[in-house]
C-alpha cells in the first residue's frame, strides 16, 4: 500500500507533541541553572537528542502497519517477561528501585517500554477472545496485568507499576467487559489500599486513635473480621453452587470476596511496603506533619505553583528551581517550575495541549474499523491519561508522590521514547482507518 504522508501524519497531534517536548527543553534547560547563573548539567542536550531520536521512532511507528504487531507480539512479550526478571537480578538501583538495565551511565528501563509491549499483546489477548465467556475473558486478562504488574512491584516500581491498571480498565472496557467486574477491581483495589495505608495514617499524620480503625490495627480483630468475610464469601459461594438462578447469592458473594480479598491483599501490601514508604505516598494529605522530610517535596512545590501567579516570573527567573529547593525538578516536577515561570496561563496551555491530544486519540478509536487497532489505542489513552492525571495531581498536592513523568516534558529518554512510539502507533492506527474507507 502506499503512503500517503498528509494523511499518515495526524499534524494536530504533531504539532502538540512539538510544542509540549519544546516546552519541556526548556524547562529543563531553566531547572539547570543555579542561584549564580550558572549551568550544572546539560540534561536539556540529552533531552534534545532524545527528542530527535523520538521523532525518528514516531514516524517508523507511524509508517509501520500497527496490524503487524499482532503476529509476533507473543515472542516481543516473551522477551519483555525474560528483562523484567533480568532486571529484578542483575538491574541498576536507582532511586530504592532495581528498575534499570545498562552499563556505565547508559541503561534502560525495561518497564517503560513494557508498557507499549503489554498494550500490544493485551489488544491480542481481547481480539482473539472475543467469542470466550466473559468470565474467563475477564480472568484472562486480569492474569496477563497482574503477572506483569508482579514482576514490576518486586523491583520495587511502584510508580511505573501502577500505570498498568488504568491501561487494563481502559482496555477492558473497550473490549466489552461488564462493568460489574470492573468495579470490583477497582473497589477492591480501593479497599486494599485504604486498609494498608489507613493504620499509617492514624499514627503518622493524624496522631490520633479512631476505635473504627481497631478492625486494622489490632491483630486478634483483624484477623476475626478476615475470617469472618471469608466464610460469608464461602457461604455465598456454596449458596450460588446449589442455588444457581438466585441473584441473591450472587451479591452476598461480590461484596464480602471484595472485603475479604482487600483485608488479605493489604498485608502483602504492607510487607512489601514498610511503614516511611507508605508515609512518603500518603504525605500529601499533609506535608506539614513532616515539612522538613517527606513532606518538603510537596511543600516546595506547591510554593513554586503559587509563586508563578497569572503570568509567571519568566523564564529562567524562577526562585525555587535555581536555589534547588525542588528535588527531581527536571523529571517528577517539571511542571511546578513551568507554572512557576510560566505563571497560570503556562499551566493552563500544558493542559489545554494535553486535551486536545488526548481528544484527537477519542476520535480515532471512536472511528477505528479494526477491532484490535480499537484496543490498542484505548490502551494508549489509558497511559495518557494516566500520567497526565497522577504528575499534575502530584506536583499539586492533590495525589501520593509516585515517580510518574510528564510524558514529553519531564527529562528521560525511556518516557519520551514510548511515548512518541505510542503517538506513531495512533497515527498508524488511524492512517489505516482511511486506508479501509478507501477500500469499501
Amino acid at each position: 500500500m502506499k503512503i500517503k504522508i498528509f494523511q499518515l501524519i495526524d499534524w494536530i497531534m504533531l504539532l502538540c507533541v512539538l510544542t509540549l517536548t519544546a516546552a519541556g527543553v526548556f524547562f529543563i534547560y531553566s531547572s539547570a541553572i543555579n542561584q549564580q547563573g550558572q549551568l550544572v548539567t546539560n540534561e536539556y542536550v540529552k533531552q534534545i537528542i532524545w527528542t530527535a531520536l523520538g521523532l525518528v521512532l514516531m514516524a517508523a511507528a507511524a509508517i509501520y502497519d500497527y496490524r503487524g504487531f499482532e503476529r509476533y507480539i507473543k515472542i516481543l512479550f516473551g522477551a519483555l517477561i525474560f528483562l523484567l526478571i533480568l532486571t529484578r537480578i542483575f538491574g541498576k538501583t536507582v532511586n530504592g528501585a532495581k528498575s534499570w538495565l545498562g552499563v556505565g551511565s547508559f541503561g534502560i528501563q525495561p518497564a517503560e517500554f513494557g508498557k507499549i509491549i503489554y498494550i500490544l499483546f493485551l489488544a491480542r489477548y481481547f481480539h482473539k477472545t472475543e467469542d470466550l465467556d466473559e468470565r474467563k475473558r475477564f480472568f484472562g486478562a486480569l492474569g496477563i496485568m497482574l503477572g506483569t504488574m508482579g514482576l514490576i512491584l518486586i523491583q520495587p516500581d511502584l510508580g511505573t507499576a501502577s500505570v498498568y491498571i488504568p491501561i487494563f480498565i481502559f482496555m477492558s472496557f473497550a473490549a466489552g467487559v461488564p462493568l460489574r467486574y470492573l468495579f470490583f477491581i477497582l473497589a477492591f483495589g480501593i479497599l486494599t489500599v485504604l486498609a494498608a495505608i489507613l493504620p499509617v495514617w492514624q499514627e503518622q499524620i493524624a496522631r490520633h486513635t479512631f476505635a473504627i480503625l481497631s478492625i486494622l490495627t489490632v491483630k486478634k480483630i483483624r484477623v476475626l473480621f478476615t475470617i469472618g468475610f471469608g466464610a460469608i464469601t464461602l457461604t455465598g459461594l456454596l449458596g450460588k453452587l446449589f442455588f444457581k438462578n438466585n441473584k441473591y447469592y450472587y451479591w452476598i458473594t461480590y461484596a464480602s470476596a471484595i472485603i475479604f480479598g482487600a483485608l488479605v491483599c493489604s498485608l502483602a501490601v504492607t510487607k512489601v511496603l514498610k511503614p516511611y514508604q507508605i508515609q512518603r505516598l500518603i504525605i500529601f494529605l499533609d506535608p506539614y506533619t513532616d515539612k522538613q522530610g517527606y513532606g518538603w517535596n510537596i511543600i516546595q512545590s506547591k510554593t513554586a505553583i503559587g509563586a508563578g501567579g497569572l503570568f509567571g516570573k519568566g523564564f529562567l527567573r524562577g526562585t525555587q528551581s535555581h536555589l534547588r529547593f525542588l528535588p527531581e525538578q527536571s523529571t517528577d516536577f517539571i511542571f511546578s517550575i513551568l507554572s512557576e515561570e510560566a505563571g497560570f496561563l503556562g499551566g493552563l496551555a500544558v493542559f489545554f495541549l494535553y486535551f486536545v491530544l488526548m481528544g484527537k486519540m477519542i476520535l480515532i478509536i471512536r472511528r477505528a474499523t479494526n477491532h484490535y487497532g480499537y484496543y490498542v489505542a484505548s490502551g494508549i489513552l489509558g497511559l495518557f491519561f494516566f500520567h497526565f492525571m497522577v504528575n499534575v495531581g502530584m506536583v499539586m498536592g492533590v495525589m501520593p508522590i509516585t515517580g510518574i513523568p510528564l510524558l514529553f516534558l519531564s527529562y528521560g529518554g525511556s518516557s519520551m521514547w514510548t511515548a512518541m512510539v505510542c503517538v506513531g502507533i495512533m497515527m498508524s492506527v488511524n492512517y489505516r482507518h482511511f486506508a479501509f474507507m478507501h477500500q469499501e
